[in-house]
Order: C-alpha cells, then sequence, then structure tokens
C-alpha cells in the first residue's frame, strides 16, 4: 500500500491539471452534437451532398433513398434534410433538382397512401422503385421516345434507389445512436462505407490548387480505417469508395485501385502508428500513379499529403473511440472483457443475493423450530386438553361453581393425575380414580371423555412433531442449497491469479524442450484443485501434452497433474488448447452383478456410480420393496433423485432426507425403498455409508474384512427420520463389497449367512472387482441349486493409488558457466 501511493499521486495532479482543458472540450463536444445530431443539421449537410451525388453521368439515385431512409429512422428530421436535398441539387443542375423535387414529391404521395401498412421495410423500397423510375420516365419522355440505353438506366436507377434504402438503413442510425453499440457487424461496416462513398461523391468537381476534394477525403477515410482496423478493412474501404467514386467519374477507375492497395499497405504497416499507415498511402499513390500520366501524379501525391496532414492531425480518442466497435482490435476486445466482466460481477451478485435469501428463510424456519420450554409446553397442554373436557362436562353440572371457583386448585390437580394415568397407561390410578370418584358427582362421564380427548391430544401432539421435523428438513434443504448458491458465486468471481515465479519456470522449461507458448494461463495452484490452461503450436501433435507437459507441470508444482482436456489443431503449427489440473489421489474401479426373482429380466434392484464434483465418487443400491415393475420404479426413482441432488454439491444427509420426503409425501401406496451409498473421497479415500434399511458392506484389505453396518429404516416409511453416517478409511488396494438383501439373506440352509458371506469372501483369490462381483453372485445361487427366489445385486470396488502413466520430467536448470 504504501508502495503505490508514489505512483498514484502524479496521475491525480496531472488529472487536476487538465480538468479545465476536459470542460472546454466537453462543452464543445456537446454543443457540436446538439447542434448537428439534435437539431439535424448533420443530416442537413449529407442531404446537401446526396443531393449533388450523380453516377454513370446521369443516374442519381441517392436522394429519394436517402429521404426515405431518414422518414423511416428520424422521421422529425425529414423536413430539413429535404431542403439540404433539395439546395445541392440546385447547385449541381436545374435538370436534377427538378428529377429530385419530383422524387421527392413521388415518395411523400406514396408514403402517405401506404403508411397504415405493415412491414414498412419492405414496403418503403419498393416505394422508392416507383419515386425513382416515375419522374424519370417522365423527363425522358418530355424529351422524345426513349431509347434502350435510357430504358435501362431508368429501371438500373430504380433498383439502385431500392437497394441503397436498404443499405442506409443499417448505416444512417450509426450516425446518430440513440444508445451504446458494443460492436458494429461486418455488413454494417460495409453499409458505412457505402453511405460515406455515396457522400464523397457529392464532392466530385470541387478542387483545391488541383486536388480534388473526394479523393482526399477518400484517402482520408482510408488511412482510418486501415489505422482502426488493419489491412482486411482498410482495403475494402479502398474498394467500395474507389469503385462508387469510379462510377460517378469513369476517369477516376484507376482510384480504385490506388485505394485498395494504399488500404491494405496502410493496415500491414499499422504497427508502425500513423507514420507506418502514412507511408502505406505514399508508397501505394507512388506506385499506382506511374501507370498514370505525368500530369496526374504531382495532384495525386498532393491529394495524398493533405488526406496525411489531416490524419496526423486527427485526435487520438477518436481513434480509440472507433476502435471499440471493429471487431478484431484491442480496444474491442478489451470492451467485450469489461462488458463480460460486470456480466460475471452482477451475475455473481444476483446469485450471492438469493444465497442471501435461502440462508434467511433458513435461519426463520431454525428459528421456528425452536424448541420452548418443556414445562411450559406441558402446562400449556395440558391446560389445553383439561379445557376441552370441562367443556364437554363440567360447564352443564350442577356442582361447577364449588368445584372450579371454590375449590379450583383441588379439582385441577385430581384431573391432572387422571390425565397423567390415562396417558402413561391407559388405564387410571385405582386410588386417584376412588378419590375422584367421591370428590366429583359425574366420574364416569369425565373418564369417558377423557379417554376420548386423549386420542385427539396424541393425535396433535404427533402432528406437532411432524411439523418441527418437517421445519428442521425445509431448513436443512434451504441452507445446503445456500451454501450451493454460495459455492457457485465464488467459481463464477474466478480470477486469473498471478504466479509470476510459476509461470517463468514452466515457461523456460518447456521452451528448453523446444515447446513455445502461445499464452498461459494460471487460474490456481492449491494443492489438489491446480487450475491451469495454456495454447501452443505443435507442427504435429504426438501426445506431448500427457507425456511432455504434464510431467514437467508435476516437478514444478510437486504434485501429479494430467491434461483434463485438449483441442489439437488438424492444421501443422496450428494453435492448440491444453488444460491441466490435479490428478486424483486414489482411482475405483468397479465391478456389478445381478439378478432377477426367477431369472426374470425386471429387477427390483438398481445401482448406479456417480463422479461426484470435488474429487468424489459415489456407489449406491436401491431396492425396492417386492419384486417387478413396481419395485423396480421405486429403486430407480431413488436414485434418480440422489443423483441429480448430490450432483449440485448438496451434502448426502440433507440430500437422503430430501428423498425421503419425497417418497413419503407422492403416493399413498405402501411401496418403500431401501437405500445403500458409499462416497469415497478420491483425495485420501476416506469413505461415508449411508444405510437406509439397507444390509451390511464389507471391508477386504489382504484376510481381514470390515463389516459396516447401521440402523435406519427404509425410505418411505416415516417421514421423519435421523440418518446414522458410517465413516472408514480406506488403504490402497482395499476391495469394498456392497450388496442387496437377495445376496445377504438369500444362502440356502446357512444358518449364520454373516460368516458364510465373510468365508467366501476371503477365500477369493482374485482382486478383480467384476470376477468377485461374479462369483459372490454365482455362489449364492448354488446354494439354492439355482432358483433365484429374490432380487440380487453386487456392487464392488477396488481403491487404488493412483500411478502416473508418466513419470515426472526434471525441470531445466541453467547452470552458471
Amino acid at each position: 500500500m504504501m508502495q503505490s501511493i508514489p505512483r498514484v499521486e502524479p496521475k491525480v495532479l496531472e488529472k487536476e491539471k487538465t480538468t479545465p482543458m476536459r470542460k472546454i472540450r466537453a462543452k464543445v463536444y456537446k454543443g457540436a452534437h446538439t447542434i448537428l445530431l439534435d437539431k439535424g443539421w448533420l443530416f442537413v449537410f449529407v442531404g446537401f451532398l446526396l443531393g449533388r451525388a450523380v453516377i454513370l453521368s446521369a443516374v442519381s439515385p441517392f436522394a429519394v433513398a436517402f429521404i426515405a431512409t431518414m422518414w423511416l429512422v428520424h422521421r422529425e428530421k425529414t423536413l430539413k434534410s429535404m431542403l439540404g436535398v433539395l439546395a445541392g441539387a440546385l447547385t449541381y443542375s436545374m435538370t436534377q433538382s427538378v428529377f429530385i423535387g419530383l422524387s421527392i414529391l413521388a415518395f411523400i404521395f406514396l408514403a402517405a397512401l401506404f403508411k397504415n401498412q405493415k412491414n414498412q421495410q419492405v414496403i418503403v423500397p419498393i416505394l422508392v422503385f416507383f419515386s425513382a423510375v416515375a419522374p424519370r420516365l417522365f423527363l425522358y419522355s418530355t424529351a422524345g421516345q426513349l431509347s434502350s440505353y435510357e430504358w435501362m438506366l431508368l429501371f438500373v436507377e430504380g433498383i439502385l434507389g431500392a437497394v441503397l434504402v436498404l443499405i442506409f438503413m443499417q448505416s444512417l442510425p450509426l450516425l446518430a445512436p440513440k444508445r451504446y453499440k458494443p460492436a458494429l457487424k461486418n455488413e454494417e461496416i460495409v453499409c458505412m462505407i457505402i453511405l460515406l462513398a455515396s457522400i464523397l461523391t457529392g464532392m466530385i468537381g470541387w478542387e483545391f490548387y488541383g486536388a480534388s476534394v473526394e479523393q482526399i477525403f477518400s484517402r482520408y477515410f482510408v488511412l482510418i480505417l486501415a489505422f482502426v482496423g488493419g489491412a482486411a478493412i482498410g482495403s475494402t474501404v479502398g474498394v467500395v469508395a474507389g469503385l462508387i467514386l469510379s462510377l460517378a467519374n469513369v476517369a477516376n477507375l484507376y482510384q480504385m485501385s490506388l485505394l485498395a492497395f494504399s488500404g491494405l499497405l496502410g493496415g500491414l504497416l499499422k504497427e508502425g502508428k500513423k507514420p507506418g499507415v502514412a507511408v502505406g498511402l505514399l508508397v501505394g499513390t507512388a506506385m499506382i500513379g506511374i501507370y498514370g500520366s505525368a500530369d496526374t501524379l504531382a495532384p495525386s501525391l498532393l491529394e495524398s499529403s493533405v488526406a496525411i496532414l489531416f490524419f496526423l492531425l486527427t485526435p487520438g480518442s477518436w481513434f480509440s473511440q472507433l476502435s471499440r466497435y471493429i471487431p478484431g482490435t484491442e480496444e474491442y476486445t478489451n470492451e467485450q472483457d469489461q462488458y463480460l466482466q460486470k456480466v460475471r460481477n452482477v451475475t455473481a451478485k444476483r446469485v450471492e443475493q438469493f444465497s442471501d435469501v435461502f440462508q434467511a428463510l433458513s435461519k426463520s424456519f431454525t428459528t421456528a423450530e425452536a424448541e420452548p420450554d418443556a414445562g411450559k409446553e406441558a402446562a400449556r397442554e395440558t391446560d389445553y386438553f383439561l379445557s376441552q373436557v370441562t367443556e364437554r362436562t363440567c360447564q352443564t353440572c350442577f356442582m361447577k361453581e364449588r368445584c372450579w371457583q371454590k375449590e379450583f386448585d383441588k379439582t385441577y390437580g385430581l384431573m391432572e393425575e387422571m390425565k397423567s394415568d390415562i396417558t402413561e397407561g391407559n388405564k387410571p390410578n385405582p386410588d386417584v380414580m376412588r378419590q375422584f370418584e367421591n370428590y366429583c358427582v359425574k366420574p364416569k362421564k369425565v373418564t369417558d371423555v377423557m379417554k376420548e380427548e386423549m386420542s385427539f391430544f396424541e393425535a396433535n401432539r404427533k402432528l406437532k412433531k411432524q411439523v418441527m421435523e418437517s421445519k428442521r428438513l425445509v431448513a436443512d434443504q434451504l441452507r445446503g442449497v445456500s451454501e450451493v448458491m454460495e459455492d457457485f458465486a465464488k467459481e463464477i468471481l474466478k480470477e486469473r491469479q498471478q504466479h509470476e515465479h510459476q509461470e517463468m519456470q514452466i515457461i523456460q522449461a518447456l521452451k528448453h524442450m523446444g515447446i513455445e507458448l502461445e499464452k498461459l494461463d494460471i487460474y490456481q495452484l492449491e494443492k489438489g484443485n491446480v487450475d491451469i490452461e495454456m495454447t501452443a503450436a505443435f507442427y504435429e501433435y504426438h501426445g506431448e501434452g500427457a507425456k511432455l507437459i504434464a510431467p514437467v507441470l508435476s516437478d514444478i508444482l510437486k504434485e501429479m497433474i494430467i491434461v483434463k482436456e485438449e483441442e489439437i489443431s488438424p492444421f501443422p503449427n496450428g494453435t492448440s488448447y491444453l488444460a491441466f489440473g490435479s490428478a486424483k489421489e486414489f482411482v475405483v474401479e468397479t465391478g456389478a452383478a445381478n439378478a432377477a426373482k426367477g431369472g426374470g429380466l425386471v429387477s427390483g434392484d438398481s445401482y448406479t456410480t456417480i463422479e461426484l464434483g470435488a474429487g468424489k465418487y459415489a456407489m449406491a443400491i436401491s431396492d425396492g420393496m417386492g419384486n417387478g415393475m413396481r419395485a423396480k420404479e421405486e429403486s430407480v426413482e431413488t436414485l434418480h433423485l440422489l443423483q441429480q441432488i448430490m450432483q449440485t454439491g448438496i451434502p448426502e444427509k440433507v440430500a437422503i432426507k430430501s428423498i425421503n420426503s419425497i417418497l413419503a409425501l407422492r403416493t399413498t401406496d405402501e411401496m418403500f425403498a431401501t437405500l445403500d451409498l458409499a462416497v469415497i473421497d478420491l483425495h485420501n479415500a476416506f469413505v461415508r455409508f449411508l444405510k437406509i434399511g439397507s444390509t451390511p458392506s464389507f471391508i477386504k484389505r489382504g484376510e481381514k474384512l470390515l463389516r459396516v453396518e447401521a440402523g435406519n429404516l427404509p425410505m418411505g416409511i416415516i417421514r421423519e427420520f435421523d440418518v446414522d453416517i458410517v465413516s472408514e478409511q480406506m488403504l490402497a488396494d482395499d476391495l469394498l463389497i456392497m450388496m442387496s438383501d437377495g445376496i445377504f439373506d438369500g444362502p440356502k440352509h446357512v444358518e449364520n449367512t454373516d460368516l458364510w458371506l465373510k468365508r467366501k469372501i476371503r477365500e477369493m483369490k482374485t482382486e478383480d472387482p467384476q470376477e468377485i462381483a461374479d462369483l459372490l453372485l454365482e455362489e449364492v445361487i448354488r446354494t439354492r441349486s439355482g432358483e433365484i427366489n429374490d432380487d440380487m445385486t453386487v456392487l464392488v470396488a477396488k481403491v487404488a493409488k493412483n500411478s502416473p502413466k508418466w513419470a515426472a520430467v526434471p525441470v531445466y536448470q541453467k547452470t552458471a558457466q
């Protein structure tokens, strides 16, 4: 923090010095914007030049197309634009002004006639066609019969006018945008160039010391766009501008080559900044000028020199502003990065807000479920119970005043003892009953009513308990969702971190091996969670990512690194993308075997293996109660819900409680499902078992066998239950055997199936998970002489140490000479 102060203070002082100048500049820009755009004088000037624009000596499609576009885009400025067009036409010739005036009148008449029609963008070009053809036909007919050439010019003018409307509709809004436009499409750039070239056509005939004004500005625009957009944009501008200008004056046909070549050279030399682009124009002018006469070379050099002067005087901020709209430029890329950063921040903020909402809801349910004081709650329940009893018995008794006013404590005490006796054993204590009979005039009626109300009282108490459990479950679910969304927000905001030391090590090591990196991004170097991306060029790719780069990274970062993703270019020296991440310490190999009751095709057992995020691997078996399709539906639905919920990151315990609630509430049928879930942490081989109504599992470690079990009812039987979680630490080469009750209870004529299974598993010589699953299933079926009386499923997993395919490559160390 102390070091950053000296770097910031000079900038602050410089900003303070330039503040008055910036204020003056801002006022000038604002005033120009108001006069040119808000008041529409820019469109008047554009209309003036387009009114003078004529191509092929007799075709003028620009003016009516411009007025039609203004009528669509800026209707409130159309009148001023008409005046500008007519003024420009008058400066060209009387015939031109008559034609333009008749074309505008024809368009106004047709536009008023069809103003209520839909799809004006389609109708207006057609109206422009007739507005251009009809006046020209009238003028030609006054001079005599039309020749075939005049008919051709007439239709060419109409078609060009219709096409120019479509072009101007895309380019005119860019002159006065109502909102910020992040980028221009290629079509919009070309349309804008055509509009500029059309405007320059109106400058034909204007000269400055023998230099044509339209050529000066055409080269100026080529310089600007070549400097901003590079060779492609520069050459495109040159071709389009030169083509339109040559149509206006055939003598300028060679100018198209000059502008296109100059735009190409200027774009190629843009790394030399403004002087480099200027040199490109001078070289292009000199080379193309050789093909012309000596009389045209000097004016052409003068035109280029004036254009270069204007180009050098143009403020750099203008180029920066324009670059933001041209795809491929550095400013455009920065603008896109800022936009993506803003979107990412807004998204992360919104996700965090949702996370806070779910957290608040969870706290509200947790607060609401807080159990009240036991003594006060019991007294309140007793008061409510006795009030219900006395309402049905004592309210109509003639001894009510004596019992509940004069001797309230004695009456309340006796009835409270009666309630306690009925609650505990459902039979009143004889001594308490005898004392109550001597005291009350209607003891039997009171006792009967107490027994009736007791059933309601117990039901109400159970309901309250269920509500409290439901609130607790909802609170856990909301808390789980909140945690998942909070983690998601952090993931969105994952920044590219700076690790200069590791970057230099990686770049130097790979460079020494002949691999030149084009880009290296290190996002995370946390142990077990490395995230590195890089792009490089390979002449012929032979697996260098896994064989060379990953081993080098493993040596530098001191942990096993593998290739997570790679996109290799099919072309020699093409750009290839490689993503690297931490390898898991352990890998899991699984095997499964199952059989349906009676050898059928539909088993009520289902099993799945799930690759979870954060280096976890889950195995699960679900046994639907009974057999057949209905049991299969229950087990499949249970595992499907489990997979969907756990993949979101919600803890296993909350996920299982949620599934239980769904299964308990969704149907009234007595269909239940067991669940045997094991979640293995691939970083340390730690296993969490969640057994819901399932059979024990076994862990085989050499000759030892560990039994894993937990007592929970199957899911769907009761709506609230506590999930017992059993944890075990597995070692490398351990085997985990999970099974359904068809295997555990399946062996026939075996008194102790637990010992029998342990012996069979211990006697197996193979360590292949699939072979163990097949052999265990076969052994159980053999004991029943081939009969299968229940659905059977075995799921076996082997935990092994993850050994890299390629050894770590030591980093090249440059020794001192």
